[in-house]
C-alpha cells in the first residue's frame, strides 16, 4: 500500500544491445531503498518508460513479484495507448502488483479536460480494483491538470484515485482532500510540502538524495530541526540545470559504466557537463562514494 514517504522514479538499466537489464534495474532500486528511499516506481519518465517494449516491462514486473522489498515496488505505465495501458495494469495486478502511476496520453498536444477523464474513467472501468497516481507533468504530457479537474477524478472515483505526483507544481500547495496523497515531483518542494499537508515527494534525483532526502523526510515527522534541507535543495538546483536522465545517468556511470546505456533519443551529458556537473556537487560536498547507489 502507497503510504506517506519518498519515493524516487527510478532508472532503467539497459544493456549494451538497448534491451532492458531487469536484474541490474530491480538491484538499483534495491539500493537506493536500503539508502533510506520508502519506495521506488518503476517505468516512470525518468525510467524511460515510453520508449521500453511491452515484453520488456512484463519481464521486469514478473521478476519483481519474486523479490524481499515487493512491497515497496510501484508501477508506472508509461504507454500512450489506452489498450496497452490496461493490458499492463492487468498483467501487474495478477502479481498483486495494484498501484500505478499514470500519465495522460502525450504526443497528441490537444489533450482536454474531458479526454483526460475519459482516459482514466476508462481504465477503472476495465479494472474497477486498480489503484491510480496521477502523474501532473504537462512537460511531457502536454496537459495540466486543473485542481478541478483533479477534484472531479477524485469526487467520480474515490476509491480509486489516490494520490497525484505533482511535476508541474501548480496543485501541492492549494488542493487539499481528504486521505488523498499529493507529493511533488521534486524534493526542492519536499520541506514545503510536508509543511503543507503533503505526503512526502516521488522524485528523479532521490536516485541521488534519497539518504538526504529521508532526513529530510524524518526530522519533519520527528519535529526535529532541520540541518540537511539546504543541501537537499542545492544538489537538486545542480541537477536542474540540466536533461534529468541524461545527468543521472552520467553521474552513476562514473562508478558503473552500464549506466551509459540509455535508448535514443536520449544521450549522455558530454564530456564538459559531465564534468562540470561533478564538480558542481564536489564544490558543496555532495560528491562522495556514500551518496551513490550503484
Amino acid at each position: 500500500m502507497l503510504k506517506k514517504g519518498v519515493y524516487a522514479a527510478t532508472l532503467s538499466v539497459l544493456n549494451n544491445d538497448s534491451s532492458l537489464n531487469v536484474e541490474a534495474t530491480i538491484n538499483h532500486a534495491e539500493q537506493i531503498i536500503a539508502k533510506g528511499l520508502h519506495g521506488v516506481f518503476f517505468f516512470g519518465s525518468t525510467g524511460q518508460s515510453q520508449l521500453i517494449s511491452m515484453t520488456e516491462k512484463k519481464d521486469l514486473i514478473s521478476k519483481l513479484s519474486t523479490r524481499k522489498l515487493k512491497k515497496k515496488f510501484f508501477i508506472g505505465t508509461g504507454n500512450n495507448s489506452l489498450n496497452e495501458t490496461i493490458e499492463l495494469i492487468k498483467y501487474s495486478i495478477e502479481y498483486e502488483f495494484d498501484t500505478f502511476l499514470i500519465m495522460p496520453p502525450a504526443y497528441y498536444k490537444n489533450n482536454t479536460d474531458q479526454g483526460v477523464y475519459n482516459f482514466y474513467s476508462s481504465i477503472i472501468h476495465h479494472i474497477p480494483k486498480v489503484k491510480i497516481v496521477l502523474y501532473n507533468f504537462e512537460k511531457l504530457s502536454g496537459y495540466k491538470f486543473s485542481p478541478e479537474a483533479l477534484k472531479k477524478l477524485v469526487k467520480s472515483f474515490p476509491k480509486n484515485i489516490i494520490g497525484c505526483k505533482d511535476s508541474s507544481y501548480n496543485l501541492f500547495e492549494d488542493v487539499k482532500i481528504k486521505n488523498f496523497l499529493m507529493f511533488p515531483g521534486s524534493e526542492s518542494k519536499l520541506l514545503k510540502g510536508l509543511e503543507l499537508g503533503c505526503a512526502g515527494c516521488i522524485s528523479a534525483v532521490t536516485n541521488v538524495t534519497h539518504s538526504l532526502s529521508r532526513k529530510v523526510f524524518d526530522d519533519f515527522e520527528l519535529k526535529n530541526n532541520q540541518v540537511s534541507n539546504k543541501k537537499l535543495i542545492d544538489v537538486r538546483n545542480i541537477f536542474d540545470r540540466y536533461n534529468l536522465i541524461s545527468a543521472l545517468h552520467s553521474y552513476f556511470s562514473i562508478e558503473n559504466k552500464a549506466y551509459t546505456n540509455l535508448l535514443p533519443p536520449l544521450v549522455l551529458l558530454d564530456k564538459e557537463k559531465s564534468n562540470e556537473l561533478q564538480k558542481s556537487l564536489e564544490k558543496i560536498n555532495f560528491n562522495g562514494l556514500e551518496n551513490k547507489a550503484a
